[in-house]
């Protein structure tokens, strides 16, 4: 039985309690948050302990593995703390704000010899789980180009002041756009060399982007455009598109998979999914981590995988600061 531990029991912490719920072999045994009140009513709906401070969490023996989903900003010190007290972590997306504080949490897993599985949950959806199989069986053949879009109203219920700021690792561009970044580097599966992109602050006041678009060379040849837009009028889009040599692919969360050929676009009824897309796919995240600890194998996001996702990430960043196309040996040494 894995017994887990929430540090940042906000709303995504109960979405993460909800999926642990729907495994057999998993506990939720404790979380952590700052506002007490707060985490008093998550610890009474899940009927665990508490702690307000994520250290105590992380001395509780009865704590084998923790979820780390606080601001962005604060990533970094929590998994080196939880790298020292020798449990495994499972992050969420970004990484870090830096690569140097990226290559820290890096350092911190190594020497404690701790599993470390990054939350990009995308990978884990059943429409791009369906996608990437039809991919890997060589059927779509070679892929040419992608267009990777994540439009979303930017404001939301859970929307916090560290969001707002870059300098706290906030902006759309880190706190989505890694999402559509992800799916690309997933599914075309070659690493980046280049990227070009431009960013703007154009429907809030804000001290980071909310709007992007980044360009990306791939060294198998292969090109892609993600697309970051955190709007305050328009509509949601979440999807991805691909040209293959052998037909054309559109990867939706929720509408699933549609097969481009010969003039015609058919949906693959196995691609859809049969309940919230998410919680399928936080179930199957976390499904694909207790199995890697179990198994004493790399996760299938390791903390290396993500280094590449956030190396491409400060590249586009810097491309958009500089005006100019920025190779990732610039910027991943």
């Amino acid at each position: 039985m894995h017994q887990v531990g929430i540090i940042g029991a906000g709303s995504y912490g109960v979405q993460h309690a909800e999926a642990l719920g729907a495994l057999h072999d998993a506990r939720l045994t404790a979380a952590s948050r700052t506002n007490p009140e707060a985490l008093a009513e998550f610890t009474e709906r899940y009927g665990i302990a508490g702690y307000t401070d994520y250290r105590d969490l992380l001395a509780d023996p009865a704590v084998e593995v923790v979820v780390i989903a606080t601001p962005h900003h604060h990533h970094t010190a929590i998994a080196e703390a939880a790298a020292r007290a020798g449990k495994h972590i499972l992050l969420e997306k970004p990484m870090a704000p830096t690569l140097v504080e990226c290559d820290r949490i890096l350092t911190a897993v190594q020497a404690a010899g701790v599993r470390l599985m990054l939350g990009h949950v995308n990978r884990f959806v059943q429409p791009y789980r369906v996608a990437k199989a039809l991919i890997e069986s060589g059927e779509m053949g070679e892929i040419i180009q992608g267009v990777s879009a994540m439009q979303k109203y930017w404001y939301e219920q859970n929307r916090r002041s560290w969001h707002l700021d870059r300098a706290q690792g906030g902006g759309v561009w880190l706190s989505v756009g890694v999402h559509p970044l992800d799916r690309l580097v997933w599914l075309i599966d070659s690493p980046i060399t280049a990227v070009s992109a431009q960013f703007g602050t154009h429907f809030h006041d804000m001290r980071a982007d909310d709007t992007g678009m980044a360009f990306l060379r791939f060294q198998s040849g292969a090109v892609g455009l993600v697309i970051s837009t955190g709007y305050s009028v328009g509509a949601p889009k979440h999807t991805t598109e691909l040209t293959c040599s052998r037909g054309m692919l559109t990867i939706d969360y929720t509408a699933g998979v549609q097969l481009g050929r010969d003039d015609r676009w058919h949906t693959l009824p196995e691609s859809v999914p049969t309940g919230s897309w998410m919680h399928e796919g936080l179930v199957a995240e976390w499904r694909a981590f207790f199995d890697a600890i179990d198994s004493d194998q790399e996760p299938p996001v390791s903390g290396a995988v993500a280094r590449h996702i956030m190396a491409a990430a400060f590249a586009a960043e810097r491309s958009s600061a500089e005006g100019r196309e920025v190779r990732l040996d610039e910027i991943a040494l």
